[in-house]
């Protein structure tokens, strides 16, 4: 064998050796925030890392909307993002990105008032947003999450 190929292979070897294992994704529902009977999982964690399913401004363990519209909505989605993460031992200052949807991205204001609430100054998770028509049972907005432990 050539130096190149032994350098090679001895390379893969240490990776081999040194790479982690692949984690089991859980799946976890905790009931805290949707009812459990939906075709999606709450949350799922891999590795160090959580995927929260997109989240919108219920009343906990129903499918009815917050009053007030989307400044009533975005409170109650804040709150279910935090419910849920709590749910599984994690908090808000665990995300690490999240993706708004609005109904009308004229309400953006609205929303980034609240929203920049639940965090410490400087601590904001990366963010994207768009406008988006059809959300979950007439939402004014949905907030999906990606968090770190």
């Amino acid at each position: 064998m050539t130096k190149v190929t032994n350098h090679l292979l001895a390379g893969a070897v240490l990776l081999a050796i040194t790479a982690p294992a692949q984690a089991e994704p859980e799946f976890l529902n905790s009931g805290s925030v949707l009812p459990t009977n939906l075709p999606f999982s709450e949350a799922v964690v891999v590795g160090d890392t959580v995927y929260l399913s997109g989240q919108i401004g219920n009343m906990p363990g129903t499918l009815t909307l917050a009053e007030g519209g989307i400044a009533g909505e975005t409170k109650q989605v804040m709150e279910n993002i935090k419910t849920s993460l709590g749910a599984h031992g994690m908090g808000l200052e665990n995300l690490v990105k999240c993706t708004v949807m609005l109904a009308d991205i004229g309400e953006w204001a609205t929303f980034n008032e609240i929203y920049k609430t639940y965090f410490a100054e400087g601590r904001f998770p990366a963010r994207a947003a768009f406008g988006a028509n059809g959300l979950a049972v007439g939402a004014r907005v949905e907030v999906d999450c990606v968090g770190a432990k």
